[in-house]
């Protein structure tokens, strides 16, 4: 049962670290050179499109079955990791969230577009960190 747990856990926490890596290096940087209209109604799209049923699953699911591994194995790295996976959690619903919900609300990518990507940064190495402490438990 743990091999399987480790295993989805792993796929999840990877996929999840990687749609975050995706957004740093590829997706952010484009918008970057939009102007500031286009910019905003990309992102808010992007917000509302991306809370679908297969994104759910693995943004959910990669924290929750990296926790529910301390239930077979407490090491240290799966610790690490499941403290990990639940800080990159709690960094997109405390910082976030707000911050999409301002932009959609009629915020300014001024007061949206660095705190977003400051701590963007501080999840996606959050989301790495906790991939490769599972992957490695």
């Amino acid at each position: 049962m743990d091999e399987l747990l480790v295993g989805a856990a792993s796929a999840l926490a990877g996929l999840l670290a990687g749609v975050h890596f995706a957004f740093l290096v590829a997706f952010m940087p484009a918008l970057h050179d939009m102007d500031d209209d286009t910019f905003t109604r990309v992102m808010v799209r992007v917000c509302e499109v991306i809370v679908n049923p297969v994104f759910m699953a693995v943004f959910l699911g990669a924290p929750f079955l990296t926790a529910l591994l301390l239930v077979w194995q407490r090491t240290p790295l799966t610790i690490v990791a499941a403290i990990l996976g639940l800080l990159a959690l709690v960094i997109t619903f405390a910082v976030h969230l707000p911050l999409n919900d301002a932009l959609a609300d009629g915020g300014t990518r001024q007061a949206f577009e660095t705190p977003w990507l400051t701590w963007h940064v501080i999840r996606t190495l959050t989301a790495t960190a906790s991939f490769v402490a599972v992957l490695n438990a």
